[in-house]
């Protein structure tokens, strides 16, 4: 029997650097800061929402608030007569939060009180090797400015253990997990008054356990991400729902020609819980970015911003549904993406998507010009569709918007699949929306 092809150099290359992308960001904090270290090797400055900016022409610089980052490059032109090309993605992914009283001891145990975030497939988690990640806020600071660690326990101190086929057979007509009852991490035996949780996190940070005051703090499975199928050029890793896109926009932003356009990139958190936060896609923190660059390029028009953004449009990059092997009557029979496929086109009557004949086409045409393929996705009519920041942001700034995504398999689960490559191809056709 012949040899699969292997896949080429460079597309397992970027599949790697996506890999390292991921394994570098287990919560949405160390996303951020993996953006902002690779953003600062490519020459970017960081600007704080607390300081009056003047960002010239031709400059590059991003700007932090809690779990989201936008980056962008000013254009030649006035925002006004020029427009943006802007990327949007998000950084967080379904996982358990740990609650602020979480020392929990019951049956001779020492367990982590969580609560899930977003909507996982939460029997996914079961035995597998768990940590904790995220950021601490440490005293001194203030809520607008608060002193912050971030950390991420070294080893796998966490499991959430499956209870054996011997105690519950009916597990074989189906499984049923009680979140506040069953998915609950195991820490340790109970010894007592021994060391806990916000120890173990203030040890590793450096600093005493009192300085602690509070803690963004998610669970993170610790196996690495991983090549995988018959030629390596699958991806299996966590959390590539979304930090895939976050990855193929920032390479996208770095490929990016300068030009006369302002080319942004916006990394949002909480996506998976409806964005209605400070730094979600429900929030101001794209509009206020927005605002104060049309500030700096057209100060005396007090209408610079909504000139602007009449002129701009949004790729809402978020993953998208692959076609699955062995449950391809769950979708539409004449829209099933394949792995290695190319970006997807996600399409849905009801707005669940912001892509229209316009943004659509527009972002075909970019495809075509890269020479990328484009694939499309429409949910099946009786089934409901999710959603992303792109109907969101479009509603809340009014600027054109299309929605694509990069195909994948077992979305929202702890362990996730790709193909490398459907990487190169997205990043040159963001690379190609943004420089047009």
């Amino acid at each position: 029997m012949p040899t699969p092809d292997a896949a080429p150099t460079d597309e397992l290359a970027l599949g790697d650097d996506l890999r390292a992308f991921v394994d570098a960001s287990p919560s949405p904090a160390h996303a951020v800061a993996e953006l902002a270290r690779r953003l600062r090797a490519a020459g970017f400055t960081e600007l704080s929402e607390a300081d009056s900016w003047a960002p010239a022409p031709g400059t590059q610089h991003f700007v932090v608030r809690h779990g989201s980052l936008i980056a962008f490059r000013t254009g030649s032109g006035p925002l006004a007569e020029t427009g943006m090309r802007l990327v949007g993605a998000h950084t967080d992914s379904p996982t358990f939060k740990v609650r602020p009283r979480s020392d929990v001891r019951q049956s001779g145990y020492r367990l982590v009180g969580v609560e899930p975030y977003g909507g996982g497939l939460w029997h996914t988690w079961l035995d597998r090797e768990l940590t904790v990640a995220g950021r601490l806020v440490l005293r001194s600071g203030s809520p607008a400015h608060p002193a912050t660690a971030l950390v991420r326990l070294p080893g796998a101190p966490l499991r959430l253990p499956s209870l054996a086929i011997h105690l519950d057979r009916s597990v074989r007509e189906g499984l049923t997990l009680d979140p506040q009852q069953h998915l609950v991490p195991v820490w340790d035996r109970d010894l007592g008054t021994g060391p806990g949780l916000t120890e173990a996190l203030a040890a590793e940070a450096g600093v005493a356990p009192g300085d602690v005051v509070g803690a963004d703090l998610v669970l993170a499975d610790t196996q690495p991400s991983s090549r995988a199928g018959a030629d390596g050029s699958w991806v299996a890793a966590p959390r590539l729902d979304d930090l895939a896109c976050c990855h193929s926009g920032l390479l996208a932003l770095l490929a990016a020609p300068a030009g006369a356009r302002t080319q942004v990139l916006v990394c949002n958190d909480h996506e998976e819980v409806g964005s209605g936060s400070m730094s979600g896609a429900r929030g101001s923190f794209l509009e206020d970015v927005v605002q104060r660059l049309a500030a700096a390029t057209d100060p005396a028009d007090p209408q610079a911003v909504h000139r602007a953004l009449s002129r701009s449009v949004l790729v809402s990059a978020d993953m998208a549904h692959a076609v699955h092997p062995t449950r391809a009557e769950r979708h539409e029979p004449a829209h099933r993406p394949e792995l290695g496929g190319g970006p997807v086109l996600k399409v849905n009557a009801n707005q669940a998507y912001a892509t229209d004949a316009a943004s659509g086409g527009w972002f075909t045409e970019r495809c075509d010009e890269a020479g990328v393929p484009v694939q499309t996705f429409v949910t099946r009519a009786d089934l409901p569709c999710g959603s992303t920041i792109g109907p969101l942001t479009a509603t809340r700034l009014g600027i054109a918007t299309v929605d694509i995504g990069a195909p994948m398999l077992a979305m929202h689960s702890c362990r996730e699949l790709a193909s490398a490559r459907d990487v190169p191809l997205m990043v040159a056709a963001l690379t190609a929306c943004l420089g047009s």
